[in-house]
């Protein structure tokens, strides 16, 4: 049985220029896909987490998150991304997708903003019993700051050791990783496969791009993902657009996708 991580950026399931706005359609189009490819492919199991979008994001931006003994921008930040959880969840499950919330924050551990420890055990018991676990990006408390955010795509890098997945989707709101933004640049080109050799050449043209990191952070997505490949034999990266239909859907059926980029060893 295979075992797929799936990202929803948060830019793509809401709408991060207006606070707490989820787009219901999107998410929901989304988990309809993920049950069509769970009906096709039943030998297919995943973890599903999300990005806090507008909804974390404007929250610790609000309440002051970060600012030493601020507890109450950590429990505002926290309540925030769980609210779009909820929705989440009750989305996917209404699509017969049964996916189970479980916060990283219940069970972070981090020191001067790495996530050093997450629970693992919970996440393998609910994929034994045929359940999506559902993660997300979240608060979490930390040895030196006392506080922080782990980002969905942290949760990954500490679970993929463990869980050995042998595929990551990323799917933003662009159709991969680009020469520059092309939200902003009609001649941005897509980068079709990123390996450690190939990276250099790709890191000096993210760097040089303007509003590269519209999905979150390219460059930091995309150096992520080559440290993870080298610490899980055989791991594939796709990092995809959430916002055209049927991508992913594809994606959770075919390994050999030919849309996006494929960050491979």
């Amino acid at each position: 049985m295979t075992l797929t991580f799936l990202k929803l950026g948060g830019s793509a399931i809401t709408d991060k220029t207006r606070e707490a706005t989820a787009r219901p359609e999107v998410i929901r189009r989304i988990a309809q896909e993920v049950q069509r490819a769970r009906a096709a492919r039943p030998t297919l199991r995943l973890v599903i987490g999300h990005g806090s979008g507008s909804f974390g994001h404007f929250a610790a931006k609000k309440s002051g998150f970060g600012e030493r003994g601020n507890w109450w921008a950590y429990a505002e930040t926290g309540a925030a991304a769980a609210r779009l959880t909820r929705l989440v969840t009750d989305t996917f499950l209404a699509e017969g997708v049964p996916v189970v919330a479980l916060p990283p924050s219940a069970s972070a551990r981090c020191r001067d903003g790495e996530l050093l420890e997450l629970a693992t055990q919970p996440i393998q018991t609910a994929l034994a019993h045929g359940l999506v676990p559902l993660v997300h990006g979240d608060v979490a408390f930390d040895e030196t700051r006392e506080m922080t955010i782990v980002s969905t795509e942290m949760v990954f890098a500490n679970l993929a050791p463990h869980l050995q997945p042998t595929r990551i989707l990323l799917a933003g709101i662009v159709d991969g990783v680009f020469t520059a933004d092309p939200l902003r640049d009609a001649s941005a080109q897509l980068i079709h496969e990123i390996t450690p050799q190939t990276f250099p050449r790709v890191e000096s043209q993210l760097r040089e791009s303007y509003g590269v990191d519209v999905t979150g952070g390219m460059l930091t997505k995309v150096k992520t993902m080559l440290t993870l490949i080298e610490r899980v034999p055989g791991l594939r990266v796709h990092i995809i657009s959430a916002l055209r239909a049927g991508i992913i859907e594809r994606a959770l059926l075919h390994d050999d996708l030919s849309e996006g980029t494929l960050i491979h060893a």
